[in-house]
């Protein structure tokens, strides 16, 4: 039989996690005796040669159901059920899909996340909930690359927090450098540590002298642990220790509303990033992703066959 779907492979899946299979490549011989696949349909390759066709779907079955809230991380690249996926598990439904997993308030949330356009609004009602046989081939792909980018969001964030301290400090000033600051020279930038850091992991060098500077702090937290005021402040006072006016403070997480309304009241300029924008951000500059497929869309040239008139 060929390959089954990412839909199709998500309740067996499932259960492999749930007993025990905390990653995907552990999963794979265990569904390839289930469906009966043979040698070459459990080998045959995606488009670009560098992953099987079978792991690509389990990958995305896994993922779509780490959305709903069923599965989570353990550490990188291993999973186990959560209580929502332990209860699923003890009274499965006939069929578990996309459409089954809008019943669980994380994938609806992750909905509305892939739902939003490239500016940061939200793509109308129209446009989200058209049916593939309205929506346009266009439709259809862009749909799907916003999808695809919700969820690399949160492998990013995933992979990040996997990595030690030391790293994330020098990710963030890998980031701000590829965002253009310090004229976008890795010179300009370093990652200072914990060893006497004063509450400083790194510095952004503006021009060649170090007169003008931008100081970072790295909080590699859990997503359910926001940062608090007092964070800030402490960072606010480290800016005050190096006479600096410019400051970033990042984090895996979120920042409560008491330490948002504090930055507005303080004399430095300090930016807030939490674990999404950063993750978008890392996105779109290029840090720690890489484009493995890309697609022309390709139109008539008017300029080379011009209207003629009749």
């Amino acid at each position: 039989m060929p390959v089954p779907s990412y839909q199709t492979l998500m309740l067996p899946v499932l259960k492999l996690i749930g007993e025990g299979h905390e990653t995907i490549p552990s999963c794979l011989e265990p569904l390839r005796r289930e469906f009966g696949l043979t040698q070459d349909e459990f080998e045959e390759l995606l488009p670009s040669g560098k992953q099987t066709l079978l792991a690509n779907r389990a990958h995305w079955a896994r993922n779509y159901m780490s959305q709903a809230g069923l599965v989570e991380a353990i550490k990188r690249g291993h999973y186990r059920l959560t209580v929502d996926g332990d209860a699923l598990l003890a009274n499965p439904p006939d069929e578990l899909n996309a459409a089954f997993l809008r019943n669980y308030e994380p994938f609806l949330e992750f909905l509305q996340r892939s739902a939003s356009t490239k500016e940061g609004g939200l793509s109308g009602p129209q446009q989200t909930d058209k049916s593939s046989d309205a929506a346009t081939p266009e439709d259809l792909m862009a749909k799907s690359h916003r999808e695809i980018e919700a969820l690399l969001r949160n492998e990013l964030l995933e992979a990040v927090l996997s990595v030690s301290p030391a790293q994330f400090e020098q990710l963030i000033v890998d980031l701000l450098v590829a965002m253009g600051y310090g004229g976008g020279d890795p010179a300009m930038g370093k990652s200072i540590g914990k060893s006497g850091d004063g509450g400083i992991d790194g510095v952004i060098n503006e021009d060649a002298l170090g007169l003008d500077a931008v100081y970072v702090q790295a909080k590699r937290y859990d997503p359910a642990n926001k940062v608090g005021r007092p964070d800030i402040q402490k960072f606010v006072g480290s800016l005050t220790g190096e006479s600096a006016t410019k400051g970033v403070f990042v984090t895996t997480s979120g920042f409560s509303r008491e330490a948002q309304d504090y930055i507005s009241r303080v004399q430095q300029r300090i930016v807030l990033i939490d674990g999404e924008m950063l993750a978008k951000l890392m996105i779109q500059h290029g840090v720690g992703v890489r484009a493995r497929a890309q697609y022309v869309i390709r139109s008539i040239d008017e300029d080379y066959f011009p209207e003629r008139e009749t």
